[in-house]
């Protein structure tokens, strides 16, 4: 039996090739997966004391920031060789062209004793007194940046000022390197720059001869409240864990994208070992006659699978090695750092492997079991040869309910909110249209048919009738697919929501030119003011809020308000002004507020100017509608450190939108830390991580439609075989070869666009319960469809079936008519 067995594989190599190719897809997503994160890890673990190579103890911020004198106490500790604060923000270089370059920058106070000292230089020295600075060695070289001439750095605090560049550091791969610039200053400096009020830590060097454990028991007992000692293990621990905590996340990810390619390899398997196996009735009966049990014939079937699935696993790890380096590169331009080689390791291989066969295994567990039950006699019939056994009437009564039931959880779901049911619905619908498919995905395909007759006519009548021959292969078939399009039709239709829903918010609530956004911290305290002083400029507002007793106070400018007003349930908007607050209705009637009445605010009395209705509350700490809003000059006596993300600016009165802008630009190049964008350049920023997630999303769910529409070729090609005589009878009736190409086009088609509706129609139930679920936690979000995109799909899943049936019609139209006619 394993002889015939390997031999039956050798001659049934060709009908299983395309099979094994999911296999091998959906195997090399994996292994790839694997190596990719194998990779990072390890270059994750190398670098994780890059900056504490010098580090024997730490002392490390509670609560609260450490103050600079303390690190004067903890240098005079006995056992202490060297002592240096630490700390690492936010901050901006201003490029060589005079604008700042872009990127999030990360600011850090660079120890000045040697003892400390733990970076790659690639030119010049670290900087040992105030007013130095050293940048990352790729500014350097992008702006022609040279060492010893003036370098504007700023940050938070204010505008930017010259620094001298003394050196350029290697921060490649190192949690410092976030795409933007590095910059290091002195203690002091950074302080000033970032205007923390003191180090996030305080790194020791203990001296030689010394007890670490001794001066850790001395600095805990000289530490803060709520400061705590580490040692260095305890650090190096602590950088991995850092290092890998997001790309375990990461992995996570990319294995479960992974696993839905591997789901529709499976699939594909188990519909290609099901055709494969009703093709061999005849031989299965042979085998039976002359003494094979059931048993061997169902395990001579899974010593096939297992061959099948181990050279296809086997393939497929070398093929994520491809795949591993693509993905590192795809990550590259998207600027998420990459850093690390692609790694194999014995673990993956094995795990790869295992997962390949287990899997070609298991699916082809149901065929090769209802393969061994016809009966040897029966089986010798030409009757027998081609095996349309229907589904169960349990089958289909079980999953129409099932299907029942996930559509009305789909329907309450974007009714309610409730996240659970979108999942509940969503994996329903999906089980259902498995168990139902065998009815379902037939009657599609006949409504699908019907233009096709009216275009093509009978050609088209034979394909139709062929597709829905055997309803539980077509089924099965179009299954694969409604997997990959379905979850990329979730996110596709997901992600045009949330972008329309934004593009609303800005429309509805922005009602200036142009907006001045932090990068990475909030806006330097005299930004606004200066923008303000500009005679070019008539609006300039600040957007801040503050959060007291319950009750967000936020900064207003009177000609702006009315933008996020949607009515004014009493008074008189229009009178907001200093010492006059506009109070949101729940809160008026929570405490009692009315029109013209004394209220008292972070210890100050105001007026009440208006009872308003307005935008939903975005604040999560407070209650729907306890909202106050005062003027900005009010706001900033009340709270005057309190800093916003994002500054508002309109002309004024008669200056041109060109000549307003440049006044901005004017004050903006000053502040490296800021942006200035108009309302388009704002809303493509608010949606650009939507759009490269969608990016990145859907290329790895393309996988799993590529297998799936791999299994529309394998059915289609495997049925050529199984109809090799019958359409040798209708080439020798008359049929051409051009028409037995469209019908057999017109299959591939059918069956593709059958997956692809039903996969975005689940995909759009989704997200219209994930859309409602967002609507009711916060925000304007209806479902919107993306028709085009919509569109564009269903052409290329059209476009790639008429590149399946290339193949199978020449195979079929390969052999001449005769010995056709004459084929087994």
């Amino acid at each position: 039996m394993i002889r015939l067995t390997l031999r039956s594989l050798r001659a049934d190599a060709l009908r299983l090739l395309l099979s094994s190719l999911a296999i091998v897809l959906g195997v090399a997503f994996v292994a790839g997966t694997l190596m990719l994160t194998d990779g990072m890890r390890a270059g994750a673990y190398d670098r994780a004391g890059a900056f504490d190579r010098h580090t024997d103890l730490g002392v490390y911020a509670g609560t609260d920031p450490l103050p600079p004198a303390l690190v004067d106490r903890v240098r005079a500790v006995d056992g202490v060789a060297a002592a240096e604060g630490e700390l690492t923000g936010s901050g901006g270089v201003v490029g060589s062209d005079g604008r700042p370059v872009l990127g999030y920058g990360v600011l850090a106070a660079i120890p000045t004793d040697p003892a400390l000292r733990s970076y790659d230089l690639t030119a010049g020295r670290l900087p040992d007194r105030a007013g130095e600075v050293v940048l990352d060695a790729s500014t350097v070289r992008e702006e022609g940046f040279t060492l010893g001439a003036p370098v504007q750095v700023g940050g938070s605090t204010g505008a930017a000022r010259a620094y001298t560049l003394v050196g350029a550091v290697d921060v490649a791969g190192t949690a410092r390197d976030v795409g933007g610039p590095f910059i290091g200053l002195v203690g002091a400096d950074a302080l000033a720059v970032t205007g923390e009020r003191g180090y996030g830590r305080i790194m020791v060097a203990v001296a030689p001869g010394t007890s670490r454990e001794a001066v850790a028991e001395r600095l805990a007992g000289l530490a803060a409240t709520g400061a705590t000692v580490k040692s260095r293990q305890q650090i190096l621990d602590d950088a991995v864990n850092d290092a890998v905590r997001d790309l375990k996340q990461f992995g996570m990810i990319l294995l479960t994208f992974a696993g839905v390619a591997v789901v529709v390899a499976g699939f594909v398997i188990a519909n290609t070992f099901a055709i494969v196996l009703a093709q061999r009735t005849r031989r299965t009966a042979l085998l039976r006659l002359v003494g094979a049990t059931r048993g061997q014939v169902f395990r001579a079937t899974l010593l096939e699978s297992a061959v099948l699935g181990l050279s296809a696993s086997a393939l497929g790890v070398l093929a994520g090695a491809g795949l591993a380096a693509g993905l590192a590169a795809g990550l590259s331009t998207l600027d998420l750092p990459f850093t690390g080689e692609v790694l194999l390791t014995r673990s993956t291989v094995l795990l790869c492997v295992a997962l390949g066969t287990a899997i070609t295994v298991a699916a082809a567990c149901v065929p090769a079991w209802q393969g061994t039950r016809v009966a040897p006699v029966a089986a010798l019939t030409d009757a027998a040869v081609q095996v349309t056994r229907r589904a169960g009437r349990v089958r289909l009564t079980i999953g129409a309910l099932v299907f029942a039931a996930g559509v009305a959880a789909l329907a309450v779901a974007a009714t309610v909110g409730q996240i659970a049911l979108v999942a509940l619905g969503g994996m329903l619908t999906f089980f259902g249209i498995v168990l139902y498919g065998p009815v379902l995905v037939p009657a599609l395909v006949r409504l699908f048919g019907a233009p096709a007759r009216l275009l093509l006519g009978a050609t088209a009548g034979l394909a139709v009738a062929n597709a829905v021959r055997n309803p539980r292969r077509v089924s099965a078939t179009a299954t694969a697919l409604v997997i990959g399009i379905g979850l990329v039709s979730a996110f596709v239709v997901g992600a045009g929501s949330v972008k329309v829903g934004i593009e609303r918010a800005v429309d509805a609530q922005i009602g200036v030119d142009y907006l001045v956004t932090g990068v990475g911290s909030d806006l330097p305290a005299a930004l606004a003011d200066e923008l303000a002083a500009r005679p070019e400029l008539g609006v300039v507002h600040e957007r801040r809020s503050q959060v007291v007793d319950g009750v967000e106070i936020r900064a207003a400018h009177p000609a702006l308000v009315g933008r996020t007003l949607t009515g004014t349930v009493a008074g008189d908007d229009g009178e907001l002004g200093p010492g006059a607050v506009l109070v949101h209705r729940q809160l008026a009637e929570a405490r009692g507020w009315t029109v013209g009445a004394p209220v008292t605010l972070a210890g100050r009395s105001f007026r009440v100017a208006a009872v308003v209705t307005a935008d939903a509350q975005a604040d999560p700490g407070v209650a729907e509608g306890h909202v106050v809003d005062m003027v900005d000059v009010d706001f900033a006596r009340l709270f005057p450190t309190q800093r916003g993300f994002l500054a508002e600016v309109d002309p004024a009165a008669g200056v041109p939108a060109e000549r307003a802008r440049a006044a901005v630009e004017t004050v903006v190049a000053r502040y490296p830390t800021v942006n200035l964008m108009d309302q388009a350049a704002y809303k493509k920023m608010l949606t650009g991580t939507v759009d490269m997630l969608l990016a990145f999303v859907t290329a790895l769910l393309g996988l799993a439609v590529v297998i799936a529409l791999v299994g529309v070729a394998n059915t289609l090609s495997l049925s050529v075989v199984e109809r090799t005589r019958e359409n040798a009878v209708l080439r020798a009736v008359g049929l051409t070869r051009g028409r037995m190409r469209a019908m057999l086009a017109v299959e591939a088609v059918l069956m593709a666009l059958v997956g692809a509706v039903l996969g975005m129609a689940l995909g759009a139930g989704v997200s219209a319960g994930a859309m409602a679920f967002v609507a009711k936690i916060g925000g304007e979000f209806t479902l919107v469809l993306p028709w085009g995109r919509l569109g564009l799909m269903l052409a290329v899943a059209v476009l790639a079936a008429l590149l399946a049936s290339v193949l199978p019609a020449r195979r079929a139209l390969g052999r001449p008519v005769v010995e056709a006619l004459g084929a087994e």
